[in-house]
């Protein structure tokens, strides 16, 4: 099954979001390369919020090129098998923390955003993932700095995708 296969078969097991749903899919639908960096139509890419349940906090990156606070992720690779395993290889990849397990249940949170030319949408996937006992982070070249906040400091610290994020992995805890 390719990473594109995948994709539409997550996406139509995913009960939320019936209206960004079906804009993923049918995007998915005229675009075969709607995977991939270079669709410039948009594509999709692939996310994770870290939780540490345990201690009611999330752990968030300073992106380096937006300068925001976000849940780790970016583009899917060729070497991805299923948009799960895009979303925990981001994870583990900019958190440095190892032994990360995604929380069960498919995609949290479906979050459509523009980005500059030439790709102009990106289509995030979201998913949770769940930090073990003592972890450790190490930040990537792909942040500022990482850090972890209570879940009651998200909302001052990051932009409402993430907020909707963390209140949907609330949730399904």
């Amino acid at each position: 099954m390719s990473l594109h296969d995948d994709a539409v078969r997550v996406l139509k097991a995913y009960e939320g979001q019936p209206e960004l749903r079906g804009t993923y899919l049918d995007h998915l639908d005229t675009h075969p390369d709607g995977m991939w960096k270079a669709c410039t139509a948009g594509h999709l890419t692939a996310s994770a919020l870290v939780v540490d349940p345990e201690r009611g906090r999330v752990l968030l990156t300073l992106h380096r090129k937006l300068g925001m606070w976000l849940q780790m992720g970016g583009h899917c690779e060729p070497g991805d098998a299923t948009v799960a395993a895009a979303a925990l290889r981001e994870a583990e990849e900019e958190s440095g923390v190892a032994g990360l397990t995604l929380l069960p249940g498919g995609p949290v949170r479906l979050d459509r955003h523009p980005i500059p030319a030439p790709c102009h949408w990106h289509l995030d996937v979201q998913y949770a993932a769940l930090a073990p006992p003592g972890a450790v982070e190490t930040i990537s070249d792909e942040s500022l700095d990482l850090r972890w906040f209570a879940y009651n400091e998200v909302a001052g610290a990051a932009d409402a995708s993430v907020v909707r994020l963390l209140a949907e992995t609330r949730a399904r805890l």
